[in-house]
């Protein structure tokens, strides 16, 4: 006797019943490997008016695979939940970097200055000590190295599929690539960081203390 073809909404849920079933019974396992490596077993006979019914123990097996598949998707779900919960981002190591340009540089004094008033020559002087003091404290902590080694001005052929993440076309952009331009920067990329280990109790919101002279 050949079987007849199932629905398709009967043979997903059909599909996934037997996942879970195959995966937490080993015995049903089996018997789904010996099918499928011998095929389908002969059709048994069918049965008689006067056979007795299936025992209470089939009922109870369905139930208990039902409570399986319910215990399953209640664990896919809370797992789903914990990956989603996502910790909220810390800023204390960008902040910790700009402490270090203010105190080595004096960065954000200078920027929180008004300095329209001042000469030319008074704001040159100024950015001159600015960047010498946060030049310091950039190379003492941050490595830098360029993202691309041609020199700025040359011309450079970037190729289909190429990072985005490390070049930013400009201009008349068009296409897939490949492309060809003018390097007009050459980038830079941090090859290491060793950023000071801050103390317990350090509030990283205070980029630089204030200062009382008895």
């Amino acid at each position: 006797m050949t079987p007849e073809p199932l629905p398709f909404v009967t043979r997903l849920w059909f599909a996934w019943v037997c996942f879970f079933r195959v995966l937490f019974d080993g015995a049903f396992a089996g018997a789904v490997h010996l099918v499928a490596d011998e095929g389908l077993p002969a059709a048994p006979e069918p049965k008689r008016l006067d056979a007795p019914k299936d025992t209470p123990g089939d009922a109870t097996e369905v139930i208990s695979l039902r409570e399986e598949l319910a215990a399953t998707k209640r664990k896919l779900e809370a797992a789903k939940k914990a990956a989603d919960a996502k910790p909220a981002p810390t800023h204390d190591a960008a902040l910790q970097l700009l402490a270090l340009l203010q105190r080595e540089g004096r960065l954000v004094d200078f920027l929180e200055e008004d300095v329209a008033s001042f000469a030319d020559a008074d704001i040159g002087a100024a950015a001159r000590v600015v960047h010498t003091g946060c030049r310091k404290a950039l190379r003492d902590h941050v490595k830098l190295a360029p993202v691309r080694d041609e020199e700025e001005g040359a011309k450079v052929t970037l190729p289909e599929g190429f990072d985005k993440a490390a070049v930013k076309l400009t201009g008349n952009v068009q296409g897939k690539g490949p492309f060809s331009g003018i390097l007009r920067h050459r980038g830079w990329r941090a090859t290491e960081v060793s950023m000071p280990v801050a103390i317990e109790g350090h509030d990283a919101r205070v980029v630089a203390q204030a200062e009382v002279e008895l």
